[in-house]
């Protein structure tokens, strides 16, 4: 593409952004002050349309840009960064939760602030996190509160009822046992280890053991292994120009409630180096109904390790430069919170 097409497709594609009308070359010439006649920027926008760039919704219409020319549009944008002072107080107002669904929530609500449409972030947990350290409580009613803490800040509790009683004593032999042996492992590694102590022999003769036995048969170190995810702002589509009859909308807001479509959309951003923030225009391929959709998201590695992304999802005929600065910014924030 030479400088004058890139300069005429970029005139096109923020004129289209503005008003969500075919954009004539007449509009666009009066752009240039006068310096290219109309009958030269229809000869770039013909040649714009032949490239695959611009299409023509009807014979006497002005162009629409195209996916393509949206594509080209933002790898030419420069992101705006927020001040240090700025991301500095973002990142301690995301460290004043405690939990990582607190964070995921605050973050999510920052991005639709920031943005005005659909903020997205999710914490993706390791398959198999390594142990921080394991819990026994004694309840009444012989029960037992099982709590499991994972290195990545991950947190598994449970209660259990068991036939036979376990005094607070055997509980605290049983954790002791558990975090001084396997303290670091992977979940993974702890289970297959321990697994095979207690199938040894010995080891039914042995009343710590056989106790540990039947708290692991109820799920000791099983960790629900689930990504935190929350979206907020859905109802900013509305206000959207998304040229959908009320039952594709109906269709679209279904498809934001499924979780793991979300997370299916957010799964391509994975692929990418942790900081690096990527659009992707279109999203037909999740669903029809999100056509005209576009997803800017980063990835980011949290202080605990656990992989995160943070996203926003709006109409195609978004400020891209605005938006791609804002997730960018939060991104830095959320993986230094």
């Amino acid at each position: 593409m030479t400088p004058r097409s890139r300069e005429v497709l970029h005139e096109i594609v923020e004129a289209y952004i503005a008003t969500g009308e075919p954009v004539a070359s007449r509009s666009v010439a009066r752009r240039w002050h006068d310096s290219l006649s109309a009958a030269s920027i229809r000869n770039v926008m013909a040649n714009l349309d032949e490239e695959g760039y611009l299409s023509q919704p009807h014979t006497s219409a002005g162009r629409v840009p195209t996916e393509k020319a949206f594509r080209a549009y933002i790898e030419s944008l420069t992101l705006r960064r927020m001040a240090a002072a700025e991301i500095e107080r973002l990142r301690s107002e995301i460290g004043r939760y405690d939990t990582v669904e607190q964070r995921v929530e605050h973050t999510s609500r920052k991005l639709t602030e920031l943005t005005h449409i659909v903020g997205i972030a999710a914490a993706i947990p390791r398959r198999s996190p390594a142990l921080d350290h394991v819990e026994l409580v004694s309840l009444p009613a012989g029960r037992v509160l099982m709590v499991v803490m994972t290195r990545d800040q991950q947190v598994s509790h449970r209660v259990v009822t068991l036939e036979e009683p376990v005094t607070s004593e055997e509980l605290a032999s049983i954790r002791n046992y558990i975090n001084g042996s396997f303290g670091g492992w992977s979940l993974e590694d702890v289970r297959r280890d321990l697994a095979a102590r207690l199938e040894h022999a010995s080891a039914m003769y042995d009343a710590i053991l056989r106790k540990l036995t039947v708290l692991y048969s109820k799920g000791l170190l099983d960790l629900e292994n689930e990504p935190e995810v929350h979206m907020e702002g859905a109802s900013n589509l509305f206000t959207a120009d998304l040229h959908l009859t009320n039952e594709k909308m109906r269709e679209l807001f279904r498809t934001l409630e499924e979780k793991k479509r979300i997370l299916e959309l957010l799964d391509r951003f994975l692929e990418q180096p942790a900081g690096q923030v990527a659009v992707h225009i279109g999203l037909s391929e999740t669903h029809p109904a999100m056509q005209n959709l576009a997803l800017i998201g980063v990835p980011v590695i949290m202080p605990s390790g656990m992989s995160a992304v943070v996203a926003v999802l709006g109409p195609m005929r978004m400020n891209y430069g605005r938006v791609m600065s804002a997730v960018q910014n939060v991104g830095q924030a959320f993986s230094g919170a």
